[in-house]
Protein backbone atom coordinates (compact mmCIF):
# COMPACT_ATOMS: atom_id res chain seq x y z
CA UNK A 1 0.00 0.00 0.00
CA UNK A 2 3.03 2.42 0.49
CA UNK A 3 4.70 1.89 -2.36
CA UNK A 4 1.36 2.89 -4.09
CA UNK A 5 0.62 5.75 -2.39
CA UNK A 6 4.63 6.66 -3.31
CA UNK A 7 3.44 6.08 -6.89
CA UNK A 8 0.32 7.97 -7.33
CA UNK A 9 2.52 10.98 -5.33
CA UNK A 10 5.15 10.53 -7.79
CA UNK A 11 2.94 10.87 -11.01
CA UNK A 12 1.33 13.21 -9.83
CA UNK A 13 3.90 15.21 -9.35
CA UNK A 14 6.05 14.05 -12.44
CA UNK A 15 3.73 12.52 -14.97
CA UNK A 16 4.89 10.45 -17.98
CA UNK A 17 8.50 11.45 -16.79
CA UNK A 18 8.48 8.62 -13.55
CA UNK A 19 7.90 6.12 -16.06
CA UNK A 20 10.54 7.19 -18.82
CA UNK A 21 13.23 7.82 -16.49
CA UNK A 22 11.97 5.07 -13.83
CA UNK A 23 12.55 2.54 -16.57
CA UNK A 24 15.45 3.88 -18.42
CA UNK A 25 17.17 3.42 -14.91
CA UNK A 26 15.67 -0.19 -13.76
CA UNK A 27 17.60 -1.13 -16.81
CA UNK A 28 21.29 -0.17 -15.71
CA UNK A 29 20.29 -2.13 -12.55
CA UNK A 30 18.95 0.43 -10.60
CA UNK A 31 15.97 -0.37 -8.54
CA UNK A 32 12.74 0.48 -9.91
CA UNK A 33 9.62 -1.21 -9.38
CA UNK A 34 9.28 -1.61 -13.33
CA UNK A 35 6.59 -3.84 -13.54
CA UNK A 36 4.32 -2.38 -10.90
CA UNK A 37 4.52 0.91 -12.07
CA UNK A 38 3.40 0.52 -15.43
CA UNK A 39 0.75 -1.54 -13.99
CA UNK A 40 -0.46 0.92 -12.31
CA UNK A 41 -0.03 3.42 -14.82
CA UNK A 42 -2.09 1.46 -16.89
CA UNK A 43 -4.70 1.92 -13.81
CA UNK A 44 -4.17 5.44 -14.00
CA UNK A 45 -4.88 4.97 -17.52
CA UNK A 46 -8.40 3.66 -16.55
CA UNK A 47 -9.61 6.12 -14.26
CA UNK A 48 -8.84 8.52 -17.18
CA UNK A 49 -5.89 10.45 -15.77
CA UNK A 50 -3.48 9.34 -18.15
CA UNK A 51 -3.46 8.55 -21.89
CA UNK A 52 -2.95 5.16 -22.60
CA UNK A 53 -1.48 5.12 -25.91
CA UNK A 54 1.32 7.90 -24.53
CA UNK A 55 2.06 5.22 -21.64
CA UNK A 56 3.09 2.72 -24.19
CA UNK A 57 5.30 5.30 -26.61
CA UNK A 58 7.05 6.42 -22.79
CA UNK A 59 7.55 3.17 -21.31
CA UNK A 60 8.45 1.62 -24.75
CA UNK A 61 11.36 4.44 -24.97
CA UNK A 62 12.40 4.44 -21.68
CA UNK A 63 13.10 0.53 -21.85
CA UNK A 64 14.49 0.58 -25.42
CA UNK A 65 17.18 3.52 -24.38
CA UNK A 66 17.77 1.25 -21.50
CA UNK A 67 18.73 -1.77 -22.51
CA UNK A 68 20.56 -0.15 -25.82
CA UNK A 69 22.59 1.90 -23.28
CA UNK A 70 23.69 -1.23 -21.45
CA UNK A 71 24.27 -3.42 -24.70
CA UNK A 72 26.76 -0.36 -25.64
CA UNK A 73 28.34 -0.63 -21.66
CA UNK A 74 28.68 -4.35 -22.07
CA UNK A 75 30.11 -4.28 -25.37
CA UNK A 76 32.49 -1.42 -24.85
CA UNK A 77 33.66 -2.28 -21.12
CA UNK A 78 33.79 -6.30 -21.58
CA UNK A 79 33.18 -8.96 -18.82
CA UNK A 80 36.25 -7.99 -16.71
CA UNK A 81 34.94 -4.13 -16.04
CA UNK A 82 31.15 -5.76 -15.39
CA UNK A 83 32.58 -8.53 -12.91
CA UNK A 84 34.47 -5.55 -11.30
CA UNK A 85 32.20 -2.60 -10.89
CA UNK A 86 28.86 -4.52 -11.34
CA UNK A 87 28.05 -4.51 -7.65
CA UNK A 88 27.70 -0.77 -7.86
CA UNK A 89 24.53 -1.02 -9.98
CA UNK A 90 23.64 -4.40 -8.07
CA UNK A 91 24.90 -6.68 -10.80
CA UNK A 92 26.38 -9.44 -8.80
CA UNK A 93 28.59 -12.78 -9.59
CA UNK A 94 25.06 -14.55 -9.24
CA UNK A 95 22.95 -12.54 -11.72
CA UNK A 96 25.51 -13.05 -14.31
CA UNK A 97 25.91 -16.79 -13.96
CA UNK A 98 21.90 -17.25 -13.85
CA UNK A 99 22.22 -14.97 -17.12
CA UNK A 100 24.84 -17.30 -18.94
CA UNK A 101 22.64 -20.45 -17.88
CA UNK A 102 19.46 -19.06 -19.39
CA UNK A 103 21.38 -17.73 -22.53
CA UNK A 104 22.45 -21.60 -23.08
CA UNK A 105 18.73 -22.73 -22.67
CA UNK A 106 17.10 -20.01 -25.11
CA UNK A 107 20.17 -18.62 -26.92
CA UNK A 108 19.34 -15.05 -28.30
CA UNK A 109 15.70 -15.67 -27.81
CA UNK A 110 16.63 -14.85 -24.41
CA UNK A 111 16.55 -11.24 -25.34
CA UNK A 112 12.76 -11.84 -25.80
CA UNK A 113 11.65 -13.55 -23.08
CA UNK A 114 14.20 -11.97 -20.60
CA UNK A 115 12.16 -9.36 -19.80
CA UNK A 116 9.59 -11.45 -18.08
CA UNK A 117 12.09 -13.33 -15.80
CA UNK A 118 13.33 -11.62 -12.24
CA UNK A 119 16.75 -10.87 -12.16
CA UNK A 120 17.60 -11.60 -15.43
CA UNK A 121 16.26 -8.99 -17.79
CA UNK A 122 18.59 -6.19 -16.01
CA UNK A 123 21.58 -8.35 -17.28
CA UNK A 124 20.33 -9.56 -20.86
CA UNK A 125 21.00 -5.99 -22.11
CA UNK A 126 24.75 -6.37 -20.56
CA UNK A 127 25.44 -9.81 -22.20
CA UNK A 128 24.28 -9.22 -24.99
CA UNK A 129 27.06 -6.68 -25.69
CA UNK A 130 29.97 -8.81 -24.21
CA UNK A 131 29.03 -11.57 -26.48
CA UNK A 132 29.57 -9.29 -29.49
CA UNK A 133 25.85 -9.78 -30.77
CA UNK A 134 25.35 -7.68 -34.07
CA UNK A 135 23.44 -4.56 -32.96
CA UNK A 136 20.70 -5.00 -35.59
CA UNK A 137 19.95 -8.47 -34.02
CA UNK A 138 19.95 -7.04 -30.56
CA UNK A 139 17.63 -4.54 -31.51
CA UNK A 140 15.35 -7.15 -33.39
CA UNK A 141 14.78 -9.09 -30.22
CA UNK A 142 15.17 -6.28 -27.40
CA UNK A 143 13.01 -3.50 -29.01
CA UNK A 144 9.97 -6.28 -29.83
CA UNK A 145 10.30 -8.18 -26.50
CA UNK A 146 10.08 -4.45 -24.67
CA UNK A 147 7.12 -3.49 -26.84
CA UNK A 148 5.43 -6.65 -25.71
CA UNK A 149 6.46 -6.03 -21.96
CA UNK A 150 5.06 -2.32 -21.72
CA UNK A 151 2.05 -3.18 -23.43
CA UNK A 152 1.10 -6.37 -20.98
CA UNK A 153 1.51 -4.59 -18.03
CA UNK A 154 0.36 -1.52 -18.74
CA UNK A 155 -2.90 -3.16 -20.07
CA UNK A 156 -3.10 -4.88 -17.17
CA UNK A 157 -3.82 -2.14 -15.08
CA UNK A 158 -5.94 -0.33 -18.17
CA UNK A 159 -7.93 -3.78 -19.00
CA UNK A 160 -8.24 -4.54 -15.15
CA UNK A 161 -9.06 -1.73 -13.08
CA UNK A 162 -9.74 -2.27 -9.72
CA UNK A 163 -8.74 -5.64 -10.03
CA UNK A 164 -5.08 -4.88 -11.61
CA UNK A 165 -3.15 -5.92 -8.55
CA UNK A 166 -4.79 -9.39 -8.28
CA UNK A 167 -4.12 -9.82 -11.52
CA UNK A 168 -0.46 -8.47 -11.79
CA UNK A 169 0.55 -10.74 -8.66
CA UNK A 170 -0.77 -13.74 -10.90
CA UNK A 171 1.30 -12.66 -13.83
CA UNK A 172 4.02 -11.60 -11.50
CA UNK A 173 4.35 -15.65 -9.68
CA UNK A 174 3.74 -17.48 -13.08
CA UNK A 175 6.12 -15.58 -15.31
CA UNK A 176 6.57 -16.40 -18.01
CA UNK A 177 3.74 -18.69 -19.34
CA UNK A 178 1.16 -16.62 -17.57
CA UNK A 179 2.54 -13.24 -18.92
CA UNK A 180 2.06 -15.48 -22.99
CA UNK A 181 -1.30 -16.15 -21.70
CA UNK A 182 -2.42 -12.92 -20.38
CA UNK A 183 -1.12 -11.16 -23.03
CA UNK A 184 -3.08 -13.88 -25.83
CA UNK A 185 -6.28 -12.53 -23.44
CA UNK A 186 -5.49 -9.20 -23.49
CA UNK A 187 -5.47 -8.55 -27.70
CA UNK A 188 -8.29 -10.21 -28.11
CA UNK A 189 -10.03 -8.09 -25.04
CA UNK A 190 -8.68 -4.67 -26.95
CA UNK A 191 -9.89 -6.19 -30.84
CA UNK A 192 -13.05 -7.07 -28.92
CA UNK A 193 -13.53 -3.60 -27.48
CA UNK A 194 -12.18 -1.51 -30.26
CA UNK A 195 -13.65 -4.01 -33.00
CA UNK A 196 -16.24 -1.07 -34.16
CA UNK A 197 -13.14 1.45 -34.93
CA UNK A 198 -10.67 -0.83 -36.67
CA UNK A 199 -13.59 -2.23 -38.78
CA UNK A 200 -14.48 1.22 -40.23
CA UNK A 201 -11.57 2.13 -40.42
CA UNK A 202 -10.75 -1.07 -42.97
CA UNK A 203 -14.04 -0.51 -44.41
CA UNK A 204 -13.25 3.39 -45.19
CA UNK A 205 -9.89 1.87 -46.63
CA UNK A 206 -11.75 -0.78 -49.12
CA UNK A 207 -14.20 1.82 -50.33
CA UNK A 208 -11.41 3.93 -51.13
CA UNK A 209 -9.67 1.65 -53.18
CA UNK A 210 -12.57 0.76 -55.17
CA UNK A 211 -13.34 4.11 -56.20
Amino acid sequence: MELLKWMEQLFYNYGYGVLFFGLLLEFIALPFPGETTMAYAGYLSYKGSLEFMQLIGVAFLGTTIGMTITYFIGKKAGLPFIERFGKWVFLNPSKLEKTQLWFRKYGYGLIFIGYFIPGVRHFTGYFAGIIALPFRKFMLYAYSGALLWVILFISIGKVFGPQWSAVFQLVEHFSVRAAAVLGILIVLILLYKYRKPLFSRRKGKTRQRSN
